[in-house]
């Protein structure tokens, strides 16, 4: 009797009710930036549409007239964060008991136009680096070489830095999970004079000591100084996948290293080894070229 009784309960949860269960353990689980830009923004619209029906009365076909009804209005990209949101909602559905079966289980993603990498060349590193500002400019160099996120950075604490062992332990990760990214010699020369000055807190601080809230502003400047266009601080992050995958780095390590959850997000950068093998070639082809006979 209490069986029946429990599961005809759980028919009778709304949708809203849940999601707001739901959002409640995202908070507490995910990352913050995770959980206010993703998990809050995407369930907006889900919540308009779902948000009256009970639990148990949103089927696959529901979930397919939202996705006809919903890209006609906004980018595939956006409408398969929202089902990610969804899909990742319903698991927790399933393993609380409040569903039997997860209605995005045959429900597949739409269609995404190759994503956008923007990577600085050689020289256009240079002319940036030379255009920051004092306290811009170890985070730009860091962000270089490291490919760590913007808000990664800005949280990054002495405590978090093992210059012996030369490695950051990035805890602050849009994931939520826990990576070690390797520090190069550059990186160790930076870190050693920044270290000097106080090895306690916030690694990057402002003029005034304080930790930065954003430098988004400050960025800005610097890339309009450089003449730098379509350029954006996470373009670094692009910039430095970039360079390892050029450099015959593969692509499992740096998946490893960006702290990508699914390999295919790294894949938007298996096309530069492509090319780098191809200017490879080509260079071999010009200096085995002069000992040839003509044909």
């Amino acid at each position: 009797m209490t069986k029946v009784k429990s599961i005809f309960s759980f028919q009778k949860t709304r949708f809203r009710d849940f999601a707001e269960r739901y959002l409640a353990f995202s908070k507490t689980n995910k990352a913050p930036a995770t959980y206010s830009r993703h998990d809050c923004n995407n369930m907006r619209p889900l919540l308009e549409y779902f948000g009256g029906k009970s639990l148990s009365a949103i089927t696959s076909l529901l979930v397919e007239r939202y996705k006809d009804e919903r890209v006609k209005r906004v980018a595939p990209a956006t409408v398969n964060r929202e089902l990610a949101t969804l899909r990742h909602m319903y698991t927790k559905a399933v393993e609380w008991g409040f569903v039997r079966g997860n209605p995005l289980k045959g429900v597949k993603r739409l269609k995404e136009p190759p994503g956008r990498v923007r990577y600085l060349r050689e020289e256009e590193i240079g002319r940036l680096l030379r255009c920051c500002a004092g306290h811009i400019h170890p985070i730009v160099l860091t962000a270089l070489h490291t490919g760590m996120r913007k808000g990664e950075l800005l949280m990054l604490k002495w405590e978090r830095l093992d210059l012996v062992r030369r490695r950051i332990t990035v805890v602050h990760s849009k994931n939520n999970d826990v990576r070690a990214v390797p520090i190069n010699q550059t990186l160790y020369r930076l870190l050693e004079e920044l270290g000097r000055k106080g090895e306690s807190g916030h690694v990057f601080r402002g003029p005034d000591g304080k930790a930065l809230g954003d430098i988004k502003k400050g960025f800005a400047g610097a890339v309009r100084r450089a003449g730098i266009e379509d350029f954006r601080f996470h373009d670094l992050r692009h910039t430095f996948a970039s360079y390892l995958v050029m450099s015959g780095v593969d692509l499992r390590t740096v998946q490893q290293v960006l702290g990508h959850t699914e390999i295919n997000t790294t894949l938007r950068y298996a096309h530069l080894s492509t090319r780098h093998v191809l200017e490879s070639l080509e260079r071999l082809d010009g200096i085995m070229h002069k000992d040839c006979p003509p044909f």
